[in-house]
């Protein structure tokens, strides 16, 4: 089994955006908010932050630091899919508060923005879908200045048998049936237990983020370790 390219991985986001967001809270039986409120928490933003929002999709989180990083903040959201982007955007004007976001098109492999212009780098359910994690990583800790944050939020592996077993009977076959029932075909939403089975541990994911040269970085599991929301911290000076 091997890992979707950025061609795929666009196509398949594109065909499910119109049912991405009520999906992403039948699916988590409406955890979903409260995971993004917790990567939130993780993620310390402070008003005047500059937060950059990797995998965007429909720009949820994008709008949740916004909030956070008022008035004098900004984030910039990036994502592979037209489509997601187009309902980000139309998700943010018609927001009663005017927020300040700036959504783009973008490769989380290549991010086309400057070394070292923000202060958070966060991802949420992106990363199983890039082809090199390492690199991702990389990417994102080379646009954050020293100091600043990258955070993670993820689908994870439940570490108890008894979990892992219930868990993965429901994720590796009902959710696709689910996504048949959406009216987007059972195969979108195939790609979902497939892509985790690619993706490493809560432990082997801590590694990768210190191989991608972060610092002080922790782990955290929820949903009894279905999911996992990881910190690394940029080097700065004094940092090994």
């Amino acid at each position: 089994m091997e890992r979707l390219g950025e061609p795929e991985v666009t196509s398949l986001f594109d065909h499910i955006a119109p049912v991405y967001d009520p999906m992403n809270r039948v699916l988590t039986l409406g955890a979903y908010g409260l995971w993004q409120r917790a990567l939130m928490r993780r993620a310390q933003l402070h008003p005047g932050h500059q937060v950059l929002d990797v995998a965007t999709g429909t720009a949820d989180l994008a709008v949740l630091a916004a909030r956070r990083v008022l008035p004098d903040g900004q984030v910039v959201g990036v994502d592979l899919s037209p489509q997601m982007l187009a309902l980000g955007r139309l998700k943010v004007s018609r927001l009663r508060q005017a927020l300040p976001i700036d959504l783009r098109l973008g490769n989380a492999l290549a991010l086309p923005l400057a070394d070292a212009s923000f202060d958070r780098a966060m991802i949420g359910f992106g990363l199983r879908n890039v082809q090199d994690l390492v690199r991702a990583l990389s990417e994102m800790r080379r646009v954050v200045r020293p100091g600043g944050l990258v955070v993670c939020l993820e689908m994870s592996h439940p570490e108890h048998w008894l979990w892992a077993f219930g868990f993965h009977l429901y994720f590796d076959h009902l959710v696709p049936w689910l996504g048949a029932i959406a009216g987007r075909g059972k195969l979108a939403y195939e790609w979902l237990p497939k892509s985790l089975a690619l993706f490493p541990d809560r432990a082997t994911l801590s590694a990768l983020f210190e191989e991608a040269g972060l610092v002080k970085v922790q782990s955290w599991p929820m949903g009894l370790g279905a999911v996992a929301i990881h910190v690394g911290q940029v080097p700065g000076q004094g940092d090994d």
